[in-house]
């Protein structure tokens, strides 16, 4: 595997063991715990974190996203359109996303696995590909994945902040 290719899927599986260590142990009441009547929760911000990793890499990848091929829409059943992922949602969005843990879980996982599948056949030429035209400078493919590592990390982040203050308040 290519040296791009493998520091990626470390990325990516940082990100997933993050993101366990910040939903198992917890019910849904912790997963859905607010600091503040604004603040996002752990349960969205997961949610939040995968659709959005799930949306641009399948992008990337020519790809159906998990989400639709595997029918978590119905499985999640949330209030919103089918291709939402909580760009822009309100604090009562927020609020919707009110699932098990084991179902954050495994739509990650799933993610996840389709993720590195995906990493492990990319080809060094094919990082430098323009993905998106829509910027300027316009993203290349190293960049778009990149970006969804960071934007990632900053969500599983907070939503280890929000289980620390979970775990301290006692809720």
């Amino acid at each position: 595997m290519a040296v791009a290719n493998a520091l990626l899927v470390d990325g990516f599986g940082r990100i997933k063991e993050a993101v366990h260590g910040a939903v198992e142990g917890l019910t849904r009441e912790q997963l859905t715990y607010r600091i503040d009547p604004e603040a996002n929760t752990i349960a969205w911000l997961v949610w939040h974190l995968t659709r959005i990793q799930d949306d641009h890499v399948a992008g990337v990848a020519g790809a159906e996203q998990v989400w639709h091929h595997d029918d978590w829409t119905s499985r999640f059943g949330l209030p919103f359109g089918p291709d939402a992922h909580g760009y822009g949602h309100r604090p009562e969005d927020v609020a919707a996303v009110d699932v098990p843990p084991d179902l954050l879980l495994g739509y990650h996982d799933a993610v996840h696995a389709q993720t590195v599948s995906y990493l492990e056949g990319l080809r060094d030429e094919e990082y430098d590909e323009v993905v998106d035209r829509s910027w300027d400078p316009p993203v290349t493919r190293a960049v778009r994945l990149l970006s969804v590592v960071a934007d990632d990390m900053q969500h599983v982040g907070q939503a280890a902040f929000v289980r620390g203050v979970v775990q301290r308040l006692g809720v």
